[in-house]
């Protein structure tokens, strides 16, 4: 369904819509970032950051006719829009005990190693006004429900073909990967939007069944990471705002802080709420241009909570504080007891790491004080939980590229492993995945800090924490890569999540390259460009970017993989490819 000859029009910088947009100021700031060393007024930046990224992009520049014709292309034909429930899910983000090991075996993929050498394009699928795709998909039999998160819509896509049986819209822009549960006979997808709300829409017609609020109290945050179903509970991440906020020098540096909620699966009543610190006060700090500071702040749950039903326990890994007074849950692994939120004990990798966006620039709401670390070390992936033949371990990676075991009983520290130098973006930005045997960390360390970046896959023993083998990533600009693809030289570490299925592990970088190796040795077996151009099954003009975030899948015998990732200087994309091994 590729197109290899296609005029690869998005070489350089092409904003064709809203959402490439908000990549070019996401661009902007990071050319800010790097290139100024005084301080200056952010707030207009800022102002039009939090307002764009809170419109629903999928309207973009394109008419409601457009949009309208853009999805009924996408349709099934009406005999073909029949959803079968009967199989057991053979993909989700979270599993359905609440882990997150990112591995299927071959059965519950029906893939086998022997199959990936041979996978090939089977379809690809487009998505207007977008330029990311980061959401991981719920896959049941022939039917693979995608979140467009851009377009602000949820499709239930044929496996066969990628036409589309359902579509649900949305008012808001999606962030999250969905979950998926089964309760009173139906069985729904959940899922988050960028405006705080959690959605429940039954899986098989796309209608939705409620819509609550997944905000804790008097502390509106983002909602960044998938909720995760236990029992009659969903519980539902909190990130929060401070950290973009903060580099505006007129805001009263930081108020929001991370949170998570348990709301009702039946009916979205909340249940219970757990907050990261008590709310922030006025600190007597000022800033440089006279603007008062708050705190504490910060230490937000950027993604989804691990459950231990064994234990009773959810959990959830951190992000740095936003502003002093620092706090011993930033940076942290922390246990919370499932039927009351409250925390069973807290392990801190990294303690008074304060920043936020106004660190990047140099601003007057980064105060560094003498104890202060400002390396925006947060973790970005949950925790998983590993049965060894000696105990259970949670591992977990951070950005500052460190692989962390703990006892899940305790919190206690079992082993630690650290690779490359770590950086806002770099190191272990996204989480890790584990065959329970080995554990596999992406490490991305862009451009490196101190000449040490080390970009490229990890895997370690789980039991012992001792090495296994390394993949360590080259920069590939040959065959016209470097005309069709900014940064070709710098731009190549490993971002994305890795997953693990059978006895490979599949991965891909931010140039754009889907890698699979084999899981014991380290071999690499298969290897595919999708910085392209596409013909799409929907006729939407296709083109591949950056893979990051949770956008690699795998399940009833297919992989999947979200091509493009526009923010951060990385490249833009708005395809859904499908790979299938070939007869």
């Amino acid at each position: 369904m590729y197109c290899f000859n296609c005029k690869l029009n998005h070489r350089l910088i092409n904003y064709r819509n809203v959402s490439e947009k908000w990549y070019l100021m996401m661009f902007i700031f990071s050319h800010f970032q790097s290139s100024f060393k005084s301080v200056f007024d952010l707030s207009g930046l800022f102002c039009f950051m939090l307002v764009s990224g809170q419109a629903n992009l999928a309207q973009g520049q394109t008419g409601q006719d457009e949009i309208e014709k853009w999805v009924a292309d996408s349709m099934c034909a009406g005999e073909n829009r029949t959803i079968d429930l009967e199989k057991s899910p053979s993909f989700t983000f979270t599993r359905s005990d609440g882990n997150n090991p990112r591995h299927l075996n071959a059965e519950q993929a029906e893939l086998s190693t022997s199959d990936f050498p041979n996978l090939e394009l089977a379809w690809a699928i487009g998505f207007p006004d977008t330029s990311g795709l980061r959401a991981a998909p719920v896959i049941i039999g022939s039917t693979i429900f995608y979140s467009a998160t851009d377009s602000g819509r949820v499709f239930a896509l044929d496996t066969d073909s990628g036409c589309a049986k359902w579509v649900y819209r949305s008012d808001s822009r999606l962030r999250s990967s969905m979950a998926y549960s089964e309760f009173d006979d139906l069985q729904v997808l959940i899922f988050s939007d960028s405006a705080g709300m959690i959605h429940t829409v039954d899986a098989k017609t796309g209608e939705l069944v409620w819509i609550a609020s997944g905000q804790a109290t008097d502390n509106q945050g983002m909602l960044t990471g998938t909720p995760v179903v236990t029992g009659e509970k969903i519980i539902v991440p909190v990130s929060g705002s401070g950290v973009i906020t903060g580099g505006n020098p007129n805001y009263e540096c930081c108020e929001n802080h991370g949170a998570v909620t348990a709301l009702n699966v039946r009916t979205g009543e909340k249940l219970w709420e757990y907050h990261t610190m008590p709310a922030a006060e006025y600190t007597g700090q000022v800033s440089s241009t006279g603007v008062k500071q708050r705190g504490p702040s910060g230490a937000p749950i950027w993604t989804t909570p691990t459950v231990d039903e064994e234990r009773g326990q959810i959990y959830v890994t951190t992000g740095e504080n936003t502003s002093h007074p620092t706090t011993n849950t930033s940076d942290a692994v922390v246990a919370l007891d499932i039927e009351t939120g409250e925390a069973n004990w807290v392990f801190q990798a990294l303690e008074n790491d304060m920043w936020n966006f106004g660190c990047s620039a140099r601003g007057p709401n980064c105060i560094i004080l003498e104890d202060t670390n400002s390396v925006d070390f947060d973790f970005g992936g949950p925790a998983i939980l590993v049965e060894t033949a000696e105990t259970d371990l949670l591992i977990a990676g951070q950005k500052s590229g460190d692989l962390w075991a703990l006892d899940p009983e305790t919190g206690a520290l079992v082993w630690n492993q650290r690779v490359g130098e770590g950086t806002a973006l770099g190191g272990n930005h996204w989480g890790i995945a584990s065959n329970f045997d080995r554990a596999f960390m992406t490490i991305n360390d862009p451009e490196g800090m101190n000449g040490n970046s080390r970009p490229g896959i990890y895997s370690y023993f789980v039991g012992t924490g001792e090495p296994s083998w390394f993949y360590e990533v080259q920069p590939e600009c040959n065959e016209g890569r470097s005309e069709r693809l900014r940064r070709c030289e710098s731009l190549y570490g490993f971002s994305a999540t890795p997953l693990s299925v059978d006895g490979a592990v599949i991965t891909g970088g931010l140039d754009g390259r889907l890698f699979v190796f084999n899981s014991e040795s380290g071999e690499l077996i298969y290897e595919y460009d999708t910085v392209r151009d596409y013909e799409t099954v929907n006729g939407v003009e296709g083109y591949g970017g950056s893979i990051d975030s949770h956008s690699i899948s795998a399940g009833s015998g297919m992989v999947f993989v979200g091509s493009g990732y526009g923010q951060f200087r990385q490249v833009p994309g708005n395809v859904l490819l499908a790979f299938k091994p070939s007869k």
